[in-house]
């Protein structure tokens, strides 16, 4: 039962040969965490509250952030009785919310964090086996939601993705990187290194959004015991579709985090900047709650530097070839947890350590890539059909009797979906997208916002092109 279809080192080189969404199947076998349903896990935390993100399970065209949301301090045990719809819920933390109207969200949680004082617990979690040696629980975070529970659209600025499933399943949604456009990418709520869509993908908006029909969703039923691998820049949209679900994941950095983290302080310095001086008191929700606070311009120009800097090492080191110290490895992956939420986790820009990491994968060669060895225990996560419906699906069996299911359809912006999603009102909606089918302005519409101006000012695209000016105005 131990014995794994892939060596550690044959699946980090899968790992980093992939451009594509694939599932690992039979690689966890004997992973502790598998055992980590939300049960086990309460009676670990022996009564330690998390905070819960809670939305209602209602349609709208708007995508529900995180500022639409709201939030309790409860304990897993009173988050599983609640699940339950269980009388003693009505006077807990959840008392005000019917279980029926709303769905519960534990998500982005450090695993280091809340068993802070049970470290041994870490070593549960075991992506050597993926051909990372040493990391562990300690660098992964956890996700525990109830039905419906969802992460809105977004593609993830640094690293690719190992998501490992341990109760329940989850939906997937994933768009390569070339849908970049077709989904209409914001920067508000800021957060760093989360790039959002202005679509909500369970219900879009397509008078809006008339270019989301253009893209191409990979969609995948996520079950117990199977890994995800999310590449690099794939944007995705996450639902619980079980009563409770707890999910694992990890990021792996890349070489390309060093130009990304350029534009994502050049993104903080702007949207800081013009966002702050128009409301200080950050009325329209314009900053995730996942960022704590609106740093001074002199810290976020300070971060800027720092990531400038470290990005022209990282090109020197590469031109040199000079060999890299365990010390640094071990850095690496310690610091990989810290990939959002910096200052949550106490990571200032001036301290952090993720801004001075060194290189680390090698590019994939062009004949690895023709090398992937997909089959029963590494599943392909592909596009969807143009022939039938989006709703329908195909079971793909792996050797231990899970079932990945893979939908199939037309155009993911043609899908009559059938998910719950909040009502709600959010100000990042403005003029550039209050406009008729002929491309005609509303009428209601009598001046730009600072939203738009943003939505122009911090697009990727633009982003990019400020990114590499920046660089190469420093190399000269």
């Amino acid at each position: 039962e131990d014995v794994k279809p892939f060596t550690p080192e044959k699946t980090k080189e899968i790992v980093m040969s992939l451009q594509q969404p694939a599932v690992f199947c039979n690689m966890v076998g004997n992973w502790p965490a598998l055992h980590w349903n939300v049960k086990y896990l309460s009676a670990v935390l022996e009564g330690k509250t998390v905070q819960f993100r809670l939305g209602l399970k209602t349609v709208d065209l708007v995508p529900q952030f995180e500022t639409s949301c709201s939030y309790v301090e409860a304990t897993l045990e009173e988050f599983l009785a609640w699940s339950c719809g269980q009388p003693s819920c009505l006077s807990g933390p959840f008392s005000c919310y019917d279980y029926s109207k709303y769905w519960a969200y534990a998500d982005y949680k450090y695993i280091a964090r809340i068993f802070e004082d049970k470290p041994e617990i870490f070593q549960d979690v075991r992506w050597s086996d993926f051909g990372f040696p040493g990391r562990s629980g300690k660098e992964s975070t956890l996700w525990i939601g109830s039905e419906g529970a969802n992460t809105p659209c977004h593609l993830d600025s640094y690293g690719c993705n190992l998501v490992l499933q341990v109760q329940g399943r989850k939906r997937w949604h994933l768009f390569p990187p070339g849908d970049t456009s077709f989904l209409y990418p914001t920067r508000i709520p800021y957060e760093e290194s989360s790039i959002f869509s202005k679509v909500n993908i369970a219900n879009p908006d397509l008078k809006h959004f008339p270019e989301f029909r253009n893209s191409t969703a990979h969609v995948v039923t996520l079950s117990p015991g199977q890994v995800l691998f999310v590449p690099r820049h794939w944007w995705h949209y996450v639902e619980s579709i079980d009563p409770v679900t707890v999910s694992i994941n990890s990021w792996i950095e890349l070489d390309a985090d060093h130009e990304a983290r350029v534009e994502e302080a050049i993104t903080r310095m702007l949207v800081c900047a013009i966002k702050s001086a128009e409301n200080p008191s950050d009325g329209d929700l314009w900053l995730n709650p996942t960022e704590v606070e609106a740093t001074s311009h002199e810290i976020n120009l300070q971060y800027l530097n720092k990531a400038v800097s470290a990005y022209l090492k990282c090109q020197e080191t590469s031109v040199s070839g000079q060999a890299r110290s365990s010390s640094t490895d071990a850095k690496q992956r310690t610091n990989a947890s810290c990939k959002r939420k910096r200052r949550e986790v106490g990571c200032e820009p001036e301290s952090c350590t993720l801004l001075t990491q060194e290189c680390d994968f090698p590019t994939p060669k062009a004949e690895e890539l023709q090398k992937i060895p997909f089959g029963p225990h590494l599943i392909q996560v592909l596009p969807q059909s143009h022939k039938t419906s989006v709703m329908g699906t195909v079971a793909v069996e792996s050797d231990s009797g899970d079932l990945l299911h893979e939908n199939e359809g037309e155009h993911f912006g043609k899908l009559q979906c059938k998910r719950k999603r909040l009502l709600m009102n959010n100000d990042c909606e403005t003029a550039a997208h209050q406009m008729d089918s002929d491309c005609s302005p509303c009428t209601s519409q009598t001046a730009l916002s600072t939203n738009d101006l943003l939505d122009c000012l911090v697009n990727p695209r633009v982003i990019s092109l400020v990114a590499q000016l920046l660089l190469e105005k420093m190399r000269v």
